[in-house]
Order: structure tokens, then C-alpha cells, then sequence
């Protein structure tokens, strides 16, 4: 059996002492380090995986790398490279974890490679530059990449960088120790596993449906519905990572037509559809919008808004609005290819339109409806439900329908 390895990232060039110091550390606690070295200069030394290497497996030389001005296209083909190589590691069994270690530059390429390995392998970015607007969420992406970061720049071994390096060589360690999970592993043997989408306002039904489908033997992993954990859910599910979806907060999806803050990408509650796999949807948060405020059109200061806190403000979806996004939403459900139900709840679509309150539209709601079903084909279940969606006798028809056309439990 071969020996699991963890990938140290980094460019030698340029941060050489520091990276063999973390690879000793690595080594000094039980971990069995392997250096990949993007150095795009191609002066690299005491790697073992060089930038010829990674050159050759991007189809390019390391030559035409260090003869060519075009920096944004050689640090894509260096990544592309680093990419193949470790997805060559990881498929063959010996990937226990990536650590990387840079600056800006060094961190946007590091993990770039993390984001190509799916979640549960250990990530981790050692890096000086998370702090620069907007870079940690381009670090981290949908992936589940931890980050450390340095404060202090990666150059010289002093004191306080050693103390760094230390902690992050005792973490990339300890998080390789983990047993490596896979959507076998994360399963309880013989309970189907669950993705459910959730946010803030839908979440008193999410977690009745939690506990309904638990109690009938699932296990139920629920993702936030604010545009990025939905899109990774999506991800997941695409790589067969689920059995079933609970999609109770779709409302990535009309904020992606509309160009709102919860925009979960244009793959958004396709993947269970294409692969076949058994799905309940509503339509939680479909009913409003969140645009930056920077970008607000004057009409929309005269929109039915609720403010659920300083950072969040929904605003009612126009009729407009809502005839564009149902019939989005019929494009994607004429799709699906597997046992599927929607729930329409008559009451209100979450905790922000209770149907009390000022931001319930009744007729606006149905139209959605008529829409879908004017436009969706028999393949799916429509049921209305005279309840608000956070409401207990929503969740509980949501948990029967899953019970209909999910996998069954094994009995234990």
C-alpha cells in the first residue's frame, strides 16, 4: 500500500527557506510531505514535484513558461499543470491533504489546486495576503479551504514566521489524520444522505423537516442559501455526493436572473434534475430580492421591504420579476429526469411574508403558480399547501413527500 502524502504548495523561488522549513515541521510531526514548486522563473531546487514537471503535465516546457511576457496565460497553464498532477495523486489514493504557503499571487494559484479536489480533503492556505478586499472569497470559492493567515510577510525564518509555520504544519497534520471522506464514508451505513438548502428565514421549517426525516432514518446536511453554500451543495450533488435534495430555499435561482446578492450561478437546481436524483422543492425566498443597495434603482426604494438586519434588506419581486422567474424555474424542472414534487405553500413563501404581514401577495404568489403549472410537464408533483412555509404543517407535508420518493432506510 502506498504511502498518503501531504502536497506542500509553493513557489521555491521565491519563499524557499520558509517552505522547506514548513516541510521539515511537517515531517518532524508524523506527516509525509511531497513539494510541488509553481516557481514560473523555473529556478527551483529541492523539489519534488518541479516546475518542468508541472510544465510538462500542462502540454507546455518550462522553457516556453520563462520565455513568454504573458503572465495571466503561464500561471494558468503552471495551475493547469499543478492540477492534473494533483488529481493524479488524489485519484490514486496517496492524497491526505494540501497545504500551500505564498503571498497573493502564490495563494490565488495554491488554491485554485485546492478548489479542484472535492470537499473533504483537507485545504489549507497559509497566506499573507487574505486580508486584501476581496481575496478570501476568491481563495476559498464553494471549497471547504481553511485559511491561516499570517499578518506578517512570508520572508525570513524569524521567530514569529517559525512560530506560524509551526501551527500551520501541526494543523495541515492533524487534518490529514482525519479518515478521508468520500460520499461512501459520510454515510451512516444504510441511511441515505440528505442536502437540504436553508437560510435565516426559512429555518423553522428546515429544521421540523430535519428532524421528521431523521427520525425515518436520513441523514440530513443542510446548506445556507446565500449564494455560495448553495452553489457548493449544487456542486456536490453533481458529484453524487447525495441520495436525495430537500430544496426548500431556492431562491438563488431568481436571484441570479435578477442580479441579486443571493445569485447562486446559472447551474443552480439542475444537477439532482440531470442525474435523476429524487428531489422536493419550494419555493423558500423565491418571493424577494436582495440587490446591493449601491445598485438600487429608484424604484426600488419604493418596493415592500423588510430589513432583517444591518447587512440584509428583501424587497418584494415585481410581477415582472416574478413571471421571469417562474418561468426560469420551469425551464430547469422540465428537465428533470427523476422523482420530483413541489410544494406550493398558499400562506406565504418564508418568515418574511407571514400572511399578516406587508410583504404577502397572494395573487402574485399563485401566478408563479399558474405559470409552473402551465408550463411544466406531468413528470412533476404539484401540491398546494394552506400554510405558511415556516409554518409546522408545511414541514410536515414536505417530510411525507420525501418519505414517497426518497430512497428507503435500511432497517437496522
Amino acid at each position: 500500500m502506498m504511502e498518503r502524502v501531504i502536497l506542500l504548495v509553493s513557489t521555491l523561488d521565491t519563499k524557499g527557506p520558509e517552505t522547506l522549513y514548513l516541510r521539515d515541521r511537517i515531517r518532524d510531526r508524523g506527516g509525509n510531505p511531497l513539494v510541488l514548486d509553481l516557481s514560473m522563473s523555473g529556478a527551483s531546487y529541492a523539489a519534488d514535484i518541479t516546475p518542468a514537471s508541472v510544465a510538462e503535465a500542462a502540454g507546455t516546457t518550462i522553457e516556453a513558461i520563462q520565455a513568454s511576457r504573458e503572465r495571466k496565460t503561464i500561471t494558468r497553464q503552471m495551475i493547469t499543470g499543478a492540477v492534473r498532477l494533483t488529481r493524479d495523486l488524489f485519484e490514486s489514493g496517496r492524497l491526505a491533504g494540501v497545504i500551500g504557503l505564498g503571498g497573493s499571487t502564490g495563494s490565488l494559484m495554491a488554491t485554485d489546486i485546492m478548489r479542484s479536489l472535492p470537499f473533504g480533503v483537507p485545504k489549507l492556505m497559509v497566506s499573507s495576503a487574505v486580508s486584501l478586499p476581496g481575496l478570501s472569497t476568491r481563495y476559498i470559492g464553494t471549497s471547504d479551504v481553511a485559511i491561516l493567515h499570517t499578518v506578517i510577510d512570508v520572508v525570513g525564518l524569524t521567530g514569529p514566521l517559525q512560530n506560524l509555520l509551526d501551527r500551520a504544519a501541526g494543523a495541515i497534520v492533524g487534518m490529514a489524520q482525519a479518515e478521508p471522506l468520500s460520499a461512501q464514508s459520510a454515510r451512516k451505513k444504510g441511511t441515505p444522505l440528505v442536502a437540504m438548502s436553508m437560510f435565516g428565514p426559512t429555518e423553522k421549517c428546515a429544521e421540523r423537516v430535519r428532524e421528521g426525516l431523521e427520525k425515518a432514518g436520513y441523514q440530513v446536511i443542510g446548506f445556507h442559501a446565500a449564494g455560495v453554500c448553495d452553489r457548493a451543495m449544487e456542486e456536490m450533488i453533481g458529484q453524487r455526493f447525495f441520495d436525495a435534495v430537500v430544496d426548500l430555499t431556492p431562491g438563488g435561482v431568481g436571484e441570479e436572473v435578477l442580479g441579486g446578492m443571493r445569485a447562486a450561478g446559472p447551474d443552480r437546481m439542475t444537477a439532482a434534475g440531470r442525474l435523476g436524483i429524487p428531489q422536493v422543492i419550494a419555493p423558500g425566498g423565491v418571493n424577494t430580492t436582495s440587490p446591493r443597495k449601491s445598485r438600487y434603482k429608484p424604484e426600488h426604494h419604493q418596493r415592500r421591504k423588510f430589513e432583517l438586519d444591518e447587512l440584509r434588506t428583501f424587497l418584494r419581486v415585481s410581477d415582472e420579476e416574478m413571471d421571469q422567474i417562474a418561468r426560469v424555474f420551469a425551464e430547469k424542472l422540465n428537465k428533470v429526469t427523476g422523482p420530483a414534487s413541489f410544494l406550493f405553500p398558499g400562506k406565504g413563501w418564508s418568515a418574511l411574508d407571514p400572511p399578516d404581514g406587508h410583504m404577502f401577495d397572494k395573487e402574485q404568489d399563485r401566478l408563479f403558480l399558474t405559470i409552473l403549472k402551465e408550463k411544466v410537464g406531468p413528470h412533476l408533483s404539484i401540491r398546494e399547501v394552506d400554510a405558511n412555509l415556516e409554518d409546522a404543517a408545511f414541514a410536515d407535508e414536505v417530510v411525507k413527500a420525501c418519505i414517497e420518493i426518497f430512497p428507503r432506510p435500511e432497517r437496522k
